[in-house]
């Protein structure tokens, strides 16, 4: 099994999101000892944001094919995605950039797109300081959860999964049940993948 393990959090050690990938990444390895892991911080070393490159040997053409080529690799992706300003980081968007390309991930044929990448687990460590769940009065505002489920679609990757920590910020009792919560849910993420 190849797991691409993903954080896109620039809070560093305070950072809900890391957390949450790195008890994911720790109950995998736990249950697959032999999983090939690969680690990609966007936020420590961020990519470019993508711009149409003409030179194949351009530094950041070479990057985008490296990145490409971890996420065609990966059996499992873990993500982490805080929700910033109600969407994504956007050192995660330039992530997505990256992997969303015509040929490679997906194709347009006579009946509309059609993903190229389907045989994917991703599981997103979401973390938000308010609460944006469905049924909550800031659901219309959740351009994070609602756009990587579409984008990952979009791929043809429908075995998506979320771990959620929501409303972190509200106050230290929300907090620590929204991490107790989160931790019960990488719980059950195994039996899945075992």
């Amino acid at each position: 099994m190849k797991l691409l393990h993903i954080d896109s959090s620039a809070l560093g050690s305070h950072s809900v999101s890391r957390g949450l990938t790195a008890d994911i990444v720790a109950q995998f390895r736990r249950a697959h000892p032999d999983v090939a892991l690969r680690y990609r911080d966007l936020a420590a070393q961020p990519l470019p944001h993508w711009s149409p490159v003409a030179d194949a040997n351009d530094p950041a053409s070479l990057l985008g094919n490296e990145v490409m080529d971890e996420f065609l690799a990966a059996d499992v992706i873990v993500l982490g995605a805080p929700m910033y300003n109600f969407g994504i980081p956007s050192q995660l968007k330039a992530w997505i950039d990256r992997i969303v390309v015509a040929g490679k991930t997906f194709r347009y044929a006579a009946e509309g797109p059609e993903g190229l990448a389907g045989a994917k687990r991703v599981i997103v460590a979401s973390s938000r300081g308010g609460f944006y769940g469905e049924g909550t009065a800031g659901a219309a505002m959740d351009f994070q959860e609602n756009y990587l489920r579409n984008v990952l679609g979009f791929l043809g990757v429908t075995d998506v999964e979320f771990v959620r920590a929501e409303g972190v910020a509200v106050s230290a009792e929300h907090k620590s049940q929204a991490l107790a919560a989160a931790k019960e849910a990488i719980g059950t993420l195994l039996p899945k993948a075992a």
